[in-house]
């Protein structure tokens, strides 16, 4: 669709340049200049081109000019390619061709395959996408799951798009946070492993991190013996570092365990503990520079009032880093290791103020590629119950989540009595509970807080993501069936694919590849999303209104079933990007 619109949009321009030639103007209308509309109904036409941006440039009204545009085109045979044009008020309203439209959108669809829709706009960039970021003291929970799937869904976006994709993971393993747990787990376990109480490992950390909020609660003494463990571990302490090798092993096998249940993979890890010393390098070079001043105590600050920002920290007073210290190091160490032309961090939208310094900070320590770097914030996501709290236990962990949708889905498939046909019970529940679960984290906007209803989220019915796997499965069972059908002697005429139902699935057929554009150019998956909705619903009311298989032809049947295996070709690379697995059988 968008190659027609681009033609019609030439069409446009040429036709109100030369309306200015007559008029005695030098004016050119550019194409870019010309905007594309859809009619608010379809009688109106398929395409709208408002008149209003060019009535002062050629001193006409909307209206004189759009019926001027159109006796334009129509003088010069334009409309001979692609359909037909009215003026209707302001606008030039375009009646495509159906027969043209719908021959080279289906053979586009089914020649191209994989590649169709994968618009080549980022072609030759270099685009770095860092999420997850987890901490070694805890699974990852609901809060990582969105922005798991948000990060992993963009940069197969990205990717669609032509763009070079590296996908990155800071993996949080130093810090106080990390020693809490070291500090519990050192007092009370005793020897304990994962294997010898049979808990998950990343589980198994997390409890100690729990542990230690209680032991604060009761001993006042707790965070300092904290803080010294912390300093323990920068001198290079032989027991802290074996103890934090130990645990932090624990943790990050774990991590990974689940990363790879919900299809999220990474091309390099980075690690804080490798990382922040040259943070705390670069810091204390921009403080000999002038950049960073030192306050009385000791701490390095940078004073950011006259940017509209405030002073930061960058050092604490005994030398130790922060966040931002570690960040520094980290970004410095991903550019000389894959030179970037965007760098992409996928983080809560908590952390804005922060990224904000840090891409300030990286300016003036003379780092051209900074004004390259982008927070792509994202909001909070909870459940009914509430908001989660790590060091209090409240949070909801992921694998707990993800076994608890499975067993629902598990349930659904046994109560319909679908076990036997769906082969793999469990895999399929699987499949059902990841595809549920990611569908309803993206199919929000990034930016808005959420609620997670996992009850909702696994309904066969409404914009959910069984619903999509559901309406693929659909329509792969017709395709096995065609054997022996009308469809199978038939012949694809696309002239007869002219109901208003095949009509709009063509043309939702038509937008995906601008659809992927707009979701690359807007870093936001839910526009994948909610195309994917608006295709299965168009696919559902012409599956209810035009037969297939038992079609009045078999050039009819053929053609219905070409139009339904390109819808097939674009819900599955659709559902790939927002990371829904595909089922075949439901």
């Amino acid at each position: 669709m968008q190659d027609i619109k681009e033609i019609w949009k030439q069409e446009i321009a040429a036709a109100l340049t030369e309306i200015a030639r007559q008029n005695g103007s030098v004016e050119t209308i550019q194409k870019h200049q010309v905007v594309v509309e859809i009619p608010p109904k379809p009688e109106l036409g398929d395409l709208g081109i408002p008149m209003f941006p060019f009535a002062k440039i050629l001193r006409k009204g909307p209206p004189q000019l759009a019926q001027a545009v159109v006796a334009q085109l129509m003088a010069s045979g334009a409309t001979n390619v692609w359909g037909s044009v009215k003026a209707e008020g302001p606008y030039v309203n375009i009646h495509l061709d159906k027969s043209a439209v719908a021959g080279q959108i289906l053979k586009s669809i089914l020649d191209q395959a994989d590649t169709y829709g994968r618009p080549q706009s980022l072609n030759d960039s270099k685009i770095m996408v860092e999420f997850s970021s987890p901490n070694t003291n805890k699974p990852l929970h609901l809060g990582h799951l969105r922005n798991d799937v948000l990060g992993e869904s963009i940069s197969r976006i990205l990717a669609a798009c032509g763009a070079q994709v590296r996908k990155v993971c800071i993996i949080n393993d130093r810090g106080i946070h990390i020693c809490k747990s070291m500090l519990a787990y050192k007092e009370y376990g005793q020897g304990k492993t994962p294997e010898s109480e049979g808990v998950k490992s990343d589980r198994f950390v997390g409890d100690w991190y729990v542990r230690f909020h209680k032991m604060s609660q009761e001993d006042p003494t707790a965070e300092e013996r904290a803080q010294d463990l912390l300093r323990k571990w920068e001198q290079g302490d032989p027991e802290t570092v074996a103890l934090w090798k130990q645990m932090n092993q624990w943790a990050v096998e774990g991590i990974k365990k689940t990363y790879e249940r919900t299809g999220v993979s990474f091309d390099q890890y980075y690690f804080e503990s490798q990382t922040y010393l040259k943070g705390k390098e670069e810091v204390l070079k921009g403080l000999e520079q002038g950049l960073f001043y030192r306050e009385e105590d000791g701490s390095v600050w940078i004073d950011l009032t006259s940017e509209g920002l405030d002073k930061k920290v960058l050092l604490r007073k005994d030398g130790t880093s922060l966040y931002i210290t570690q960040d520094i190091g980290t970004a410095i160490f991903r550019h000389h290791d894959w030179p970037f032309q965007r760098l992409v961090y996928v983080v809560g939208s908590e952390q804005q103020y922060h990224f904000k310094v840090l891409f300030k900070v990286l300016e003036k320590l003379g780092y051209d590629w900074a004004k390259n770097l982008y927070h792509l914030s994202y909001g909070m996501v909870n459940l009914p119950e509430g908001k989660m709290k790590s060091r209090e236990g409240t949070v909801v962990d992921a694998d707990d989540l993800i076994d608890s949708l499975k067993e629902m889905a598990l349930q659904e498939i046994r109560e319909k009595n679908r076990e036997e046909v769906v082969g793999d019970g469990e895999a399929v529940a699987e499949k059902i509970a990841v595809g549920a679960l990611h569908y309803y984290l993206l199919q929000v906007s990034p930016t808005k807080d959420m609620l997670f209803n996992p009850k909702e989220s696994l309904s066969f019915n409404g914009n959910t993501g069984p619903y999509l796997q559901y309406m693929g499965a659909r329509i792969s069972s017709m395709l096995r069936k065609k054997a022996g059908s009308l469809a199978e002697a038939g012949q694809f005429r696309p002239e007869l694919l002219t109901g208003e139902a095949e009509w709009a699935l063509i043309k939702t057929l038509a937008t995906y590849p601008e659809t992927v554009e707009l979701a690359a150019s807007q870093m936001d998956p839910s526009v994948i999303a909610a195309y994917l909705y608006e295709l299965s619903k168009a696919f559902s009311r012409f599956y209810h209104d035009c037969p297939i298989l038992n079609a009045e032809t078999a050039d009819l049947a053929a053609s219905r079933l070409a139009l339904s295996q390109a819808v097939l070709q674009v819900l599955r690379s659709a559902m790939t990007l927002v990371c829904i697995p595909f089922l075949d059988v439901m």
